[in-house]
This record gives structure tokens, C-alpha cells and sequence, in this order.
């Protein structure tokens, strides 16, 4: 689609994509990285990667050993 357009209509089209950017607001880095870092901690006892899975819910665990008669 993009190269049926000629360059006028293209820069058009990223002005207007820029105008659009423009409008969304901006928070500082140092706040936005500060409310992630609470959330995840606020989230890491909830984390199985962290935690681990119990025994009775892990779904990989072998259910019983191999038995050779």
C-alpha cells in the first residue's frame, strides 16, 4: 500500500502520525521505573518462578516411579 503513495502523501501521513504522538502524555523515567519495580515486588509472591511450584500442582512431576517385575 505504502508504495502506491506518492512522497508528499507519505510525509502526510507521518505528520499526521506525529501530531497523534504528540498528545500522549509523558512521565519521567525515574517515576514510571520507580512504579514498576513496586509492582513487581508487590507481584513476586505470586511468581512460580520465585516461588517455585508445590508439589501437589505441578503438573510435570512424575506420578509414580518405573516399575520393572
Amino acid at each position: 500500500m505504502a508504495q502506491d503513495l506518492s512522497e508528499k502523501e507519505l510525509l502526510k501521513m507521518e505528520v499526521e502520525q506525529l501530531k497523534k504522538e504528540v498528545r500522549n502524555p509523558r512521565v519521567p523515567v525515574s517515576k514510571t521505573g520507580k512504579e514498576i519495580k513496586e509492582y513487581v515486588e508487590a507481584q513476586a509472591g505470586n511468581d512460580p518462578l520465585l516461588r517455585g511450584i508445590p508439589e501437589d500442582k505441578n503438573p510435570f512431576k512424575e506420578k509414580s516411579g518405573c516399575v520393572i517385575s
